[in-house]
């Protein structure tokens, strides 16, 4: 149960981390109220859209989620670069996959698996949460020194390298695709400061 939050915030909670388990297809609305400890007429009541109101805005706390974890990995960087910040974000799923292999997914990339090509508002907030994850990323690249054209593209590279190699190590159940991603990618992007200078 996730304490310290209201019905409707635990909720949303527990069908992101759900999410993250199993995939939409997987993740039944009683789990979702078993798992948030709340009461089962709360579903209709909080969600009357039904289960596609309900990952959506789960989709929608994960794209929030990620966008202040940037905040965060920068805070406790010594000496904050590109690279650094990519390994940052990545230390984060390595860890989980150690400690947690069938939990750790990103329910943003699991909506869009399994309901992207058949949910037309599911593909939208999908959009949206990597749209708001990649704007901090952006932004602490510029602040590093980065050229404005390239902040941008450079965020959904690194988004998407995080993204795809998190796929590849679940599969694999082992975080080879992940420290190959930061050993690869992070000279390429501490490389992009130089062009600002």
């Amino acid at each position: 149960m996730v304490s310290g939050r209201g019905p409707r915030e635990r909720m949303v909670f527990s069908a992101a981390q759900l999410l993250r388990r199993g995939g939409v297809a997987a993740t039944g609305m009683r789990e979702v109220v078993a798992h948030a400890g709340a009461p089962r007429g709360s579903l209709q009541h909080y969600f009357p859209g039904g289960k596609e109101q309900l990952v959506n805005e789960a989709v929608e706390w994960g794209g929030g989620y990620a966008a202040e974890r940037v905040g965060r990995f920068l805070a406790e960087l010594p000496e904050p670069s590109p690279g650094a910040l990519f390994a940052a974000m990545v230390r984060q799923w390595t860890d989980e996959l150690a400690s947690a292999p069938d939990a750790t997914g990103c329910p943003v990339a699991a909506a869009v698996v399994d309901r992207a090509g058949s949910v037309e508002s599911t593909r939208e907030a999908a959009a949206a949460a990597f749209a708001r994850w990649a704007r901090p990323v952006a932004r602490a690249l510029t602040d590093m020194g980065v050229p404005a054209a390239r902040a941008e593209p450079l965020a959904t590279l690194m988004i998407s390298t995080l993204e795809g190699a998190l796929l590849i190590a679940r599969a694999e159940r082992d975080p080879r695709a992940l420290t190959t991603a930061v050993a690869e990618l992070g000279p390429l992007l501490d490389a992009a400061v130089a062009e600002g200078t």
